[in-house]
C-alpha cells in the first residue's frame, strides 16, 4: 500500500482513563516470568493535525466500570476535553477492536464516522460469542451500538489495510480478536505505531509471551513483526495498556502530569 504524505506530521496524544491493579503472572500466557505487580493503564489515543483529528478507540464508562469492577478516572471523552478536543465535534473515530475497554462511551462521539475491521464486526456478533470464554470480554450493549451504528451509516468498514488518511493508515494485526487493527501514523519522529493489544505491554512483544486474552496465539505472534515492519523505530510501537508508556514519553502541560502524553516527539527516556 503506497503512502501519501501529509502537509504536515501529526501530533499523537496517549490519554489515560482508567487503572487496574494486577500481578504479572495474569498477564503472560507462558510461564517463567518474574511475578509481582505489574498494572493495566487504559488508553485513549488522540491523532491531530493537517485540519483534522482522529480518535482511537472509545474506552468504556461508568455503568460498565462498576459491572467490571474498574475504576475510571475520567470519561474518555473528558480526557479528550483536556488537550481541547470536544468528543462531540469529533468526526473520525478508528476503532481498533470491540471489547468493553475501546468499544464504549460511544454516545459521547454522536457525530463520528467509526472505522472498524468487517471481521471484528462478524466475530463479535457470530458464533463464537457463543462460548463464555470467548464473550466475557465484550460487552452485549456496546455491541448493539455497533451494530445500530452501522444501520445509521456511521460505520466503515476496512478489509486488511488501508489509508484513511494522508498519514494515517489502518492495519488488521489478528490474534487479540479475529478482526483487531493497529493504527500507523506519520510523525515528526517517523512512522509510528498505536499497536492498541496486538501489544498490551512492552514485554509481551520484547520476550514473545503474549497476553493471556488471545483469539489465536500464533496470529498474535506473527503480528509483532508485522507492527516493528511498520514502526520507523521499535521506541515508536506504543503497547495497549503499559504504565510505561507515561513514564517514558512527554507530558505538554504538567498539569496532566500522569494522564496524558505526547507520542509523536519520540520517548524523553
Amino acid at each position: 500500500m503506497p503512502d501519501r504524505m501529509p502537509a504536515e506530521p501529526y501530533e499523537v496524544y496517549a490519554i489515560r482513563y482508567a487503572h487496574l491493579d494486577r500481578p504479572a503472572r495474569d498477564n503472560f500466557i507462558f510461564g517463567d516470568i518474574h511475578d509481582g505487580p505489574m498494572p493495566l493503564d487504559f488508553f485513549i489515543w488522540a491523532i491531530v493535525g493537517n485540519g483534522r483529528t482522529f480518535v482511537v478507540d472509545l474506552g468504556f464508562e461508568h455503568v460498565c466500570a462498576e459491572r467490571r469492577g474498574r475504576s475510571i478516572i475520567r470519561l474518555p471523552s473528558e480526557g479528550l476535553q483536556m488537550i481541547g478536543i470536544d468528543a462531540n465535534a469529533v468526526e473520525d473515530v478508528i476503532v481498533t477492536h470491540l471489547h468493553y475497554d475501546h468499544a464504549g462511551d460511544l454516545s459521547s462521539f454522536p457525530n463520528a464516522k467509526l472505522y472498524l475491521q468487517d471481521r471484528e464486526m462478524a466475530f463479535a456478533t457470530g458464533r463464537h460469542m457463543g462460548h463464555q470464554r470467548m464473550r466475557q470480554v465484550f460487552d452485549v450493549d456496546y455491541v448493539c451500538d455497533f451494530v445500530r451504528a452501522v444501520y445509521d451509516d456511521r460505520v466503515v468498514f476496512i478489509d486488511g489495510a488501508q489509508e484513511i488518511a494522508p498519514g494515517i493508515s489502518v492495519h488488521h494485526i489478528g490474534g487479540h480478536t479475529d478482526g483487531h487493527q493497529s493504527v500507523r501514523v506519520w510523525t515528526e519522529s517517523g512512522w509510528l505505531v498505536l499497536a492498541s493489544d496486538a501489544v498490551h505491554f512492552y514485554a509481551n512483544m520484547t520476550e514473545q509471551n503474549p497476553f493471556p486474552i488471545v483469539y489465536d496465539v500464533g496470529a498474535m505472534i506473527e503480528g509483532y513483526g508485522t507492527i516493528r515492519g511498520l514502526a520507523d523505530a521499535e521506541e515508536l510501537i506504543i503497547p495497549g495498556h503499559d504504565p510505561l508508556v507515561v513514564e517514558r514519553f512527554p507530558c505538554p502541560d504538567a498539569t496532566f502530569e500522569g494522564e496524558i502524553v505526547r507520542l509523536d516527539r519520540g520517548p524523553s527516556l
